[in-house]
């Protein structure tokens, strides 16, 4: 086949962007990417001088990629630090920490490892042993995020990285809207007191197009899912939502840009309570030590 000009300059295209009508040569499709990752920070202000910035790191397409455009947008920078982190969960073949250390190490970011087993004294694999496996996202979600805070008020964080693109935010949304969780349409995007503030570099950016950045700037990074993944609302989400965007290449922005406005809408943040058990956060209750307690009374 002919090769197709970038819509720009005239060089091979690497990319089609159906929703711009747009071809792009690398390094226009570079670009493109990189302003619109540093438009979201600007737009929500979500770096400032004096931060110290943690990437959550899981060794994946997302996470090697922020942590990648992150070094090289403030790598130079004596005002702002980097560190990466990873979590992991405890599920055999799936979460290898030195892929992750490899990467952060190689774009010279110190890297933190933190395991369930460590601090919760239990992993995912256990959980599904004595719960099965039919909640294991569930189960995972909420021991994953108060990790993730955790492990980044230990470590002096001031804002957390997180690597989610456009599809995980239109997901997130529509999933929502199907549960009817008018909550968590309307509630602010702010961060409650006890939890570090999270910022999304990608949240307006394609998944394709993550994947295709990461592929050009980062070798061996981890291209598998989580066996568990298919029990969970997301996935089945993710087809739905890949199956309409085809012919409605602008879906994934609208329902991002709905969750925004709604989002706006939902007053003032919850104020947030600190659990006596495990000192983090909670807003109703803490589902950490709720989940905690009915998994560790089952082993014994």
């Amino acid at each position: 086949m002919p090769e197709i000009p970038c819509s720009k300059c005239r060089r091979p295209a690497i990319i089609f962007q159906r929703y711009s009508g747009l071809h792009l040569c690398r390094s226009h499709f570079v670009a493109d990417f990189e302003s619109k990752a540093k438009r979201a920070i600007r737009q929500h202000r979500w770096i400032t001088p004096g931060d110290r910035i943690g990437v959550a790191m899981s060794g994946g397409k997302d996470s090697s990629a922020l942590l990648h455009f992150l070094v090289k947008l403030l790598g130079k920078r004596h005002d702002i630090s980097l560190v990466a982190f990873t979590i992991d969960e405890g599920i055999q073949g799936y979460r290898d920490c030195m892929v992750a250390r490899r990467i952060a190490e190689g774009l010279g970011v110190e890297h933190i490892p933190a395991s369930f087993e460590d601090y919760f004294g239990i992993t995912v694999d256990q959980i599904v042993g004595k719960k099965g496996d039919r909640l294991s996202c569930s189960y995972c979600g909420v021991l994953r995020r108060q990790l993730l805070n955790r492990v980044a008020k230990q470590h002096g964080i001031t804002r957390l990285a997180l690597g989610f693109n456009l599809d995980d935010e239109a997901q997130s949304v529509l999933m929502n809207v199907l549960r009817g969780d008018a909550d968590r349409l309307l509630r602010p995007s702010g961060a409650a007191e006890g939890l570090v503030p999270r910022i999304k570099p990608f949240m307006y950016i394609p998944e394709r197009e993550v994947a295709l950045y990461a592929l050009l700037h980062i070798e061996g990074f981890e291209i598998g899912r989580c066996p568990y993944s298919h029990n969970a609302l997301r996935a089945d989400v993710r087809n739905l939502l890949n199956d309409y965007a085809w012919r409605h290449p602008a879906t994934r922005y609208s329902l991002v840009n709905l969750g925004e406005r709604l989002s706006g809408i939902g007053g003032d943040v919850p104020a947030a309570a600190i659990c006596e058990s495990c000192g983090e956060p909670f807003i109703g209750e803490c589902r950490t030590c709720r989940m905690l307690s009915e998994v560790l009374d089952d082993l014994c």
